[in-house]
Formats: structure tokens, sequence, C-alpha cells
């Protein structure tokens, strides 16, 4: 059996008057993240980790920030798309494992629904995909609540 670490990191600034969306769910916040497309910081943090894997790049390499193709763009298509490069090159996800870091809203309501929406996605069941969401305790930009930020890693393996 083969196997394949990834690892995936994103960063966006938030701002009034955007939508906040993580792990392909409209969270209701009176702010959002800011982004070409529509800013989902968990879903680009684990399409780097799924292509880190497998040395495929990065997301942005795939999806330039500066094509209005992406404009806009909602990120779980960007996730269909690298998944199936991942499954072009005979691999299967194991497991997601990520951490959101958004000091307010709170976002443990909405986990379940983000790991049933990353789950469809990647064709894993959910126990196979970990979300999981802290603070910064008001430190710098993220505690201050003008950033968000999320870590993915995962485990492909060789079907």
């Amino acid at each position: 059996m083969k196997l394949r670490i990834g690892y995936g990191f994103d960063v966006h600034r938030l701002a009034d008057g955007h939508s906040l969306f993580i792990g392909g769910v409209k969270v209701p916040s009176e702010f959002g993240a800011v982004g070409h497309s529509d800013a989902d910081v968990l879903l680009h943090a684990v399409c780097d980790a799924l292509l880190g894997a497998l040395s495929l790049r990065d997301i942005g390499y795939h999806f330039s920030d500066t094509d209005p193709a992406f404009k806009g763009i909602d990120s779980k298509i960007l996730l269909e798309r690298v998944f199936s490069m991942i499954k072009e090159k005979g691999y299967a996800v194991n497991n997601i494992d990520t951490t959101v870091v958004l000091e307010k809203p709170k976002l443990s309501s909405y986990i379940p629904e983000m790991q049933k929406v990353i789950s469809t996605l990647l064709e894993v069941s959910e126990d196979c995909v970990s979300v999981k969401a802290t603070t910064h305790e008001t430190v710098d930009s993220f505690g201050e609540k003008r950033a968000i930020k999320a870590y993915a890693c995962c485990l492909l393996i060789k079907k």
C-alpha cells in the first residue's frame, strides 16, 4: 500500500460586506472573508493538502486569483476539481484533519455540516474528516477578528 501525506494552510482577511463560507457552509456573521473566490479558507487548505500530497503544486497554481474564470467561484467546485486530479493519479483519501482559527463566530454547531460537505466531496465517510475550531486568544490579526486561517493535513492511499 502506498501512502502520501499532504499539508495545507490558508488565510484570508475579514471585512464587512462579505459572506463567511467555511468548509462549504455559509456561516452567519457580521463580517466575511475577502478573496478572489468565495474565500473558503478551510476548503482552500484542504485543496492544498491534497495537492501537496502528490507534489501537484498549490491551489494558486491551478486556480489563479488573477483569472476571471475563478472570480467568486464556489470553493466546493475547486475541491471537486482537485479531488479529480487525485483520483486521476490513482489515489483515494484515507482521512483529513483540519483546524480553523477564528475568534468569532463560534463554529462548533456548524462542524457536523462541514464534515458532511467535505466527506461527500472527497467520497469518504464523515468520520474520516476531522474539523476542529479554535481561537487565537485575542492575539494578533486573528484574535482581533481581522483574519481567519485554516490548517489541513491529509493521508492519501494508492488504490
